[in-house]
């Protein structure tokens, strides 16, 4: 199994000028969805299509999967 990471989100923030708080409150995502992402945690697809709409971007932009250490 992959692991997530929300880096490209992180990467994007900085880029707008915006932080994770204002993220949550134009997209309507709770703090503890937040806290999710900030952990490279799984979160409805609802969510990142949230974080798209606001960003105006696409899904690869704010999610990328990375392969399992074995």
């Amino acid at each position: 199994m992959r692991k997530i990471s929300y880096d490209p989100l992180f990467k994007k923030l900085v880029d707008a000028k915006m932080n994770r708080t204002e993220l949550a409150k134009k997209a309507g995502i709770s703090k503890g969805t937040m806290t999710k992402i900030g952990k490279n945690e799984y979160v409805a697809l609802e969510v990142i299509e949230k974080i798209c709409q606001t960003l105006d971007c696409d899904i690869a932009d704010v999610v990328s999967c990375l392969p399992t250490e074995e």
